[in-house]
């Protein structure tokens, strides 16, 4: 009589078919070496035919192990254990084992007996960063061997794979120092937590070493309500900059500080810790130091392994660390000054940047765009640029067009690649996000008391050189505020060049590329010589138009060739003398194109008068 659904293949039936005994059918599948190989193949072709599959209850029963590892984690809502996990669940999956997740809800209390009772029903235990004190870990850890830790060290004898979370808040500390920012809040994780003690100790070493520094440290913890909740003490504190615990506490803050009207990074830098996959869609992105999550799972499993299986390779080093600047973080807030006229203004080198500044203090930063993101269209820029009395006038990466920055040289499409950043308008589709965006990138940089010469060679997608730039920086005093001068020569070096915009392409109006100026979104009146508002500046032939924000004035000059005005006030504050206005740019081998723009900044509101009076002047 045939089997039945409900009928079992069994050990036996194997036994049977292959004509041996139930014990080596047992050897065979449990991989054991003592079986002649003729033997081993007639077992698994019995096995094949009949579908058995070994269970592996049985299977644990007879080998003395479960194939399980025990994962136990203080909580699964944090993004950075997740990854630790999935690091952990992938690499123990390839060498047949699974994982068991238990999860302590951050009690410190209820760690050790959660600890030991998923160890009862697996082969290891990996925990993840624990929370209770050294003294009772110290005390656990022999009742739970084969063990693991995770961002926590044991005693010399347990294996662990950590995170320098001291180098990295330090790395966090120098980036805000060299943006200028001297007073510091650190929002402090749990007290129980060892990363948070490791932090707090950088913190120290950094108040010795840093001149100047003064850091406030803020009682918060480790989610986005302790964020969120914590804005009105980092506020009270007066600090400029913030050192969140992670990630998540800084996502709480950015909230919270959007809905009370502060604006970050311009009036107050905020970073995180721990780079987990949000990070980077904060708005705005938040800057934050990249933690190796699943590396750090994998790095765990691999020195779990070795201690169930015996001697193994040595596996590697928790992988450097790394900071990923983004728009979260600027230079310090300057408070309005009165306007000097007295004075001198000077280029100086400060680490990996230039600034243009004065006795009134730093009015321009010339940073070289090696952060930002590829499809950014990687390129020096300009930004903050103020006027003598401290008011901003650049934006870097704002909310409505992330690869705006400042002022910088942007141009839509050079033989079809964009230095402009975005997507690129193609005909019968629209804006398309396309791989092509370029980089330019600085070959080396002079400085002269008053004018920077920067020589750069413009890359195509591919890496492949399209032009070569001399761009020329000059900062001066004049009418009582101060100009400065961009002055660049291009020159087609590598072939023929194109330079188009989304007008030459088919979209109507939208001419933009060139020295490209981008303000602070606010109220802003237009004047030109061919009247006020939008309409009579937007490609007009102007010599000069000028941009008046409250009592700030921005006045541009062409000094040289005049072309039409790219201008919009509405969607966001930005300006330009188009490069390709109603048909492409052509360039043939080894042409030269000049462009120049002058910018005078003043602390004071201008007419149409005023603004032609100055420009005739310039």
């Amino acid at each position: 009589m045939g089997r039945t659904p409900k009928d079992t293949i069994t050990i036996t039936d194997v036994a049977r078919v292959a004509e041996v005994s139930r014990a080596t059918v047992s050897r065979v599948m449990n991989g054991r070496l003592s079986v002649a190989p003729e033997i081993v193949a007639r077992v698994r072709a019995a096995a094949e035919q009949l579908n058995y599959r070994p269970s592996d209850l049985a299977r644990s029963l007879s080998l003395g192990r479960t194939n399980m590892v025990a994962l136990v984690v203080p909580d699964l809502g944090n993004p950075l254990f997740q990854q630790i996990l999935r690091g952990i669940t992938n690499a123990s999956a390839a060498a047949g084992y699974k994982v068991l997740v238990a999860e302590t809800d951050e009690d410190p209390e209820a760690e050790a007996a959660i600890a030991i009772e998923a160890r009862r029903r697996c082969d290891a235990l990996i925990m993840v960063s624990p929370r209770m004190d050294q003294e009772r870990l110290v005390e656990l850890l022999p009742q739970v061997q084969p063990v693991i830790l995770v961002n926590r060290l044991g005693p010399a004898e347990v294996s662990s794979v950590v995170v320098d979370y001291g180098r990295a808040v330090r790395i966090v500390v120098d980036h805000l120092v060299g943006l200028g920012h001297r007073r510091l809040a650190f929002l402090s994780g749990p007290a129980a937590s060892a990363s948070n003690t490791l932090r707090l100790r950088a913190l120290e070493v950094a108040e010795r070493e840093i001149p100047g520094l003064d850091l406030v440290r803020l009682e918060c913890g480790w989610s986005i309500e302790d964020g969120y909740a914590a804005v009105e003490r980092v506020l009270d504190s007066q600090a400029t900059a913030v050192v969140a615990f992670n990630d998540l506490v800084a996502f709480g803050l950015l909230a919270r500080l959007n809905e009370v009207g502060v604006a970050v990074p311009a009036d107050l830098s905020v970073t995180g810790m721990d780079d987990i996959g949000l990070a980077r869609f904060a708005v705005p992105s938040l800057t934050t130091v990249r933690v190796p999550q699943k590396d750090l799972g994998e790095l765990a499993w691999q020195r779990l392994l070795a201690s169930i299986a015996g001697p193994a390779d040595v596996a590697d080093d928790v992988p450097e660390l790394r900071l990923a600047v983004r728009a979260s973080t600027g230079p310090v807030p300057q408070e309005p000054r009165a306007a000097v006229s007295d004075d001198r203004i000077g280029w100086q080198q400060q680490g990996d940047i230039f600034e243009l500044g004065s006795s009134a203090g730093m009015l321009a930063r010339y940073e070289f765009g090696r952060r930002m993101p590829q499809v950014h269209a990687p390129r020096p820029y300009l930004h903050p640029v103020r006027t003598l009395g401290g008011h901003p006038l650049t934006q870097v990466s704002p909310v409505d067009h992330r690869h705006h920055y400042g002022v910088s040289l942007a141009v839509a499409q050079v033989n079809g690649t964009s230095h402009w950043g975005g997507r690129t308008y193609v005909r019968g589709q629209g804006p398309t996000l396309l791989t092509n965006h370029g980089q330019q990138r600085s070959r080396g940089v002079t400085v002269d008391d008053r004018e920077l010469v920067d020589e750069l060679t413009w890359y195509d997608e591919q890496g492949r050189p399209q032009l070569v730039e001399r761009r020329r920086l000059t900062g001066d005093l004049a009418f009582g505020g101060w100009r400065l001068d961009w002055r660049s020569v291009l020159t087609a070096r590598y072939g023929p060049v194109r330079i188009d915009s989304p007008a030459t392409t088919g979209r109507e109006g939208a001419a933009y590329g060139g020295i490209f100026w981008r303000l602070p979104f606010s109220e802003t009146v237009v004047l030109s010589s061919d009247g006020e508002g939008v309409e009579a500046a937007f490609g007009s032939s102007s010599p000069w138009i000028a941009l008046v924000q409250g009592d700030v004035s921005l006045l541009l000059v062409q000094p040289e060739q005049v072309r039409p005005w790219f201008l919009r006030v509405s969607q966001y504050v930005g300006v330009c003398p188009a490069l390709a206005w109603d048909e492409p740019l052509v360039l043939q081998p080894n042409q030269e194109l000049a462009l120049s723009l002058t910018a005078v900044l003043l602390d004071r509101s201008l007419d149409a008068a005023d603004a032609k009076t100055l420009a005739g002047q310039l």
